[in-house]
């Protein structure tokens, strides 16, 4: 592959990964922001439906959004958003493979004095690990307590950071920390939002009353999303900061920081 076709390319992907991540965030986080208000009105106003709207104003008209708690429609004229995270991910992994599995980018044999195979292998095994690991705590007795769980993340993301660190060039650890975040928030989508949604709407559509851990379980991983989507951000950008970032002598350490800042910054968004 020439250098300039490899460009274009590189390019190419880029750009769809960056506006489909653009199209994905925001819509995770008008939709969660919409529920915060919803339970804010639900609160205020008890039982008055009437109240129980939001109202916006927006591209010359007003819009009035109401939550439903049943289904007035047919199933398949229920709109879904999911092929953004989808193509987000997918435009991240072809990036991943084109800059770092097929360039240079991956090992730096000051750091660790191994061959770009095993460096590929740890690659693809960190975010299928971070996925699982993830995924297990939240369903285990961790994922009851705010507090514990933020804990128990904060303490994995410093452990999978520092080791990274370790094995790859620094640019390339801070990516992979990215893509670790980034596999875990797709997969929340397809794996455990959506699945959900689906037996939501098809017991709605049934006339019968769906399980309410249903919607608690989708709306939890969502709000994750909108924490693990500010850090994936400064992770990307990084890559154009050496001296700030990675290539700093404290690189593990700024990179944790980068995070836990991407955290704070994403509650005060939700609060907002």
């Amino acid at each position: 592959m020439s250098s300039s076709i490899r460009e274009w390319l590189n390019l190419s992907v880029r750009w769809i990964h960056v506006f489909a991540g653009i199209m994905w965030v925001g819509q995770t986080y008008y939709f969660t922001w919409l529920d915060g208000q919803f339970t804010k009105l639900e609160k205020q106003s008890g039982s008055n439906a009437a109240a129980s709207k939001v109202w916006m104003v927006h591209s010359g008209g007003f819009y009035s959004v109401e939550k439903q708690k049943s289904l007035g429609v047919a199933p398949e004229q229920v709109r879904w958003f999911r092929w953004e995270a989808l193509m987000t991910w997918l435009a991240g992994v072809i990036l991943l493979v084109l800059v770092y599995y097929l360039g240079d980018g991956l090992i730096d044999p000051d750091i660790a004095d191994i061959s770009k195979g095993v460096g590929i292998a740890i690659g693809v095994g960190a975010m299928v690990a971070g996925w699982i690991i993830y995924d297990l705590a939240v369903r285990s007795p961790l994922g009851k307590s705010q507090a514990v769980f933020a804990g128990f993340g904060l303490l994995m993301t410093a452990t999978a950071g520092w080791g990274l660190t370790h094995i790859f060039s620094g640019r390339a650890a801070y990516i992979h920390v990215g893509a670790i975040f980034g596999t875990i928030m797709t997969l929340n989508v397809w794996m455990r939002i959506l699945p959900a949604q689906r037996k939501m709407v098809a017991a709605a559509a049934a006339g019968e009353k769906f399980d309410a851990s249903l919607g608690a379980q989708a709306k939890l991983r969502s709000k994750h999303n909108t924490f693990l989507a500010v850090p994936v951000v400064f992770l990307m950008l990084s890559n154009h900061f050496p001296v700030a970032t990675y290539g700093n002598r404290y690189g593990w350490e700024i990179m944790l920081g980068l995070i836990v800042a991407g955290w704070i910054a994403a509650k005060l968004i939700r609060e907002s």
